[in-house]
């Protein structure tokens, strides 16, 4: 029966599917090519009246296929392209898009550049207006290609300096490029989204004509915006900006507080530690104190020698000085049941011992004090370090057992 024949029709184009999509798990790229095309073969037996949007699979699967595949070209890729942009104008500019990155993938920058500018010369009645956001992208793209001939163009008159009527035609060449890269990238940026590369050199444009009001002002949107999504980047260009320009250290301190509160393990919290412990505020002192113990929480940490040195340092000051032990209290109590054997373990010991002295230096200063002279890690490094005669462990060892009474204040 008629309605038989479409149970089976269906049933067996959902099986090849299944097949195309094992073989593209199994990187069988030949195999899901062959099942593709008979996919594509049955669709076009397909007599239903049933809506079936393939088209976008296809473009989807026949991508990845292509550029995978042993005997694929640039040739074959372009052909496949340009034939999925015309079955379905609805998706026209994500097609284009995913054209132009694969040029750009393949060094093709102009004839990438030539797609978007063709791409944004496109109308199709009321799609034009539905596709807006694809059509802002792709302006942006081709914004950022103007960069990169711009940055191209400054370059050659930074490497040769002003040299006649040459120079003067390249830096023409140049300040067109910029005027063009600052229209669209400027327009990008104003949309809510993460915009990371498109902010970094939008604003190297700004800067490098002199516009710094006008470099803060973007960097500090993208920060601050609360349309924007949390993005850690845009506080690290932010605080990059404010440093390379010699800004207050109260401005620097601000950037960086957001970030340690959205990425406490950034690599960046260095930097905001020792801002911190040169500052005169206690408040300022104290919060340093918990953001190198927050950074130490994390795997990637564990390894840091100067997070530990900052760490030590700050810990050994207040122990001189007898005051503040409440702040190194107040981070230990949540901590001292598994910071010992995340950190502190004889494995460690051994291990550290073996491939840096400086780390296991560092470290067992700060295990002697939150965990007493008789940690396992304090133990083995400072015997090591004594038994190798170097002074420094000498003077640990002594150190920890002077002052083996603030374990006990600690500990409670």
């Amino acid at each position: 029966s008629s309605h038989e024949h479409k149970l089976n029709f269906k049933k067996s184009k959902e099986v090849c599917l299944s097949y195309i999509q094992d073989a593209m798990l199994q990187k069988q790229w030949k195999r899901a090519a062959e099942f593709l095309t008979f996919y594509v073969e049955s669709l076009e037996k397909d007599f239903s009246t049933e809506y079936m949007g393939p088209s976008e699979m296809i473009w989807r699967i026949g991508t990845e296929i292509l550029c995978h595949h042993s005997h694929s070209s640039m040739k074959e890729f372009n052909s496949f392209i340009e034939q999925m942009k015309t079955l379905g104008v609805k998706r026209y500019l994500k097609v284009c898009l995913e054209h132009a990155f694969h040029l750009l993938c393949n060094g093709l920058i102009d004839e990438a550049y030539q797609n978007l500018s063709l791409a944004e010369s496109w109308r199709f009645g009321e799609q034009t207006v539905i596709q807006d956001k694809e059509m802002k992208l792709i302006q942006a793209y081709r914004g950022l290609l103007d960069y990169y001939s711009w940055s191209k163009q400054k370059n050659i008159l930074l490497e040769h300096g002003h040299d006649g009527f040459e120079d003067l035609s390249v830096e023409q060449e140049m300040h067109s490029c910029f005027r063009k890269a600052a229209v669209n990238l400027k327009e990008i940026i104003k949309i809510p989204g993460v915009w990371d590369l498109f902010v970094k050199c939008y604003v190297d444009l700004l800067e490098f004509y002199g516009d710094h009001n006008e470099a803060r002002q973007v960097l500090n949107e993208y920060a601050y915006n609360s349309k924007f999504p949390a993005n850690p980047n845009a506080h690290v260009y932010l605080y990059q900006f404010l440093k390379r320009h010699g800004e207050s250290k109260k401005s620097l301190i601000s950037a960086l507080k957001i970030l340690h509160d959205i990425v406490p393990s950034h690599e960046l919290m260095i930097d905001f530690n020792t801002m911190l412990q040169k500052s005169k505020k206690r408040k300022k002192r104290r919060l340093g104190l918990e953001v190198i113990f927050a950074a130490l929480d994390y795997a990637g940490w564990k390894e840091n020698v100067k997070a530990w040195n900052c760490l030590a340092r700050q810990m050994k000051q207040i122990v001189i000085s007898g005051k503040h032990l409440d702040w190194i209290k107040q981070e230990w109590n949540s901590r001292k049941d598994w910071w010992p054997a995340f950190h502190f373990s004889r494995y460690l010991a051994k291990r550290n011992w073996q491939e840096n002295e400086s780390l296991s230096y560092e470290k067992a200063v700060v295990a002697g004090i939150l965990l007493g002279k008789d940690c396992k890690y304090f133990k083995y490094i400072s015997h090591q370090g004594c038994k190798a005669q170097v002074k420094r462990f000498r003077m640990l060892k002594k150190f920890v057992n002077k002052h083996n009474p603030v374990y006990l204040r600690i500990s409670g």
